[in-house]
């Protein structure tokens, strides 16, 4: 390998353990207006270990059906669910390591979403 080949190679792995993780929750998110379609869902992923928290809001135009849930294998797991809401917060707290999703899902009426999550200091 020659003295360029080993540059652009340090460079490129270099720039792929630079690569932000999409799922780390180190800050506020939210969105405003967000608009779903009939059936249609929208789903805010974040990363969370064990003893970790957060705060969460949200308000809909129309009921919705609203949960924080994460994959086990095959499983679909929701420490929190509301079957029809037009509003929910909360706080919520972590008993392992996963990647959870808060995720809203429209019925016939389309609706418009605002939402918040921040992460919370630990206990």
């Amino acid at each position: 390998m020659s003295a360029k080949s080993a540059v652009l190679l340090v460079a490129l792995l270099g720039a792929a353990c630079a690569t932000p993780d999409p799922y780390r929750l180190d800050g506020p998110r939210s969105g405003a207006g967000v608009e779903l379609a009939p059936y249609s869902l929208r789903e805010e992923c974040f990363r969370l270990d064990p003893g970790d928290r957060i705060d969460f809001y949200f308000s809909s135009t129309a009921p919705v059906a609203f949960n924080i849930h994460y994959h086990d294998a095959n499983a679909v797991v929701m420490p929190i669910e509301r079957t029809s809401a037009r509003e929910a917060s909360g706080d919520f707290q972590s008993d392992r390591s996963e990647i959870y999703c808060m995720m809203w899902e429209a019925g016939a009426d389309p609706a418009l979403i605002d939402y918040r999550l921040r992460p919370l200091p630990r206990r």
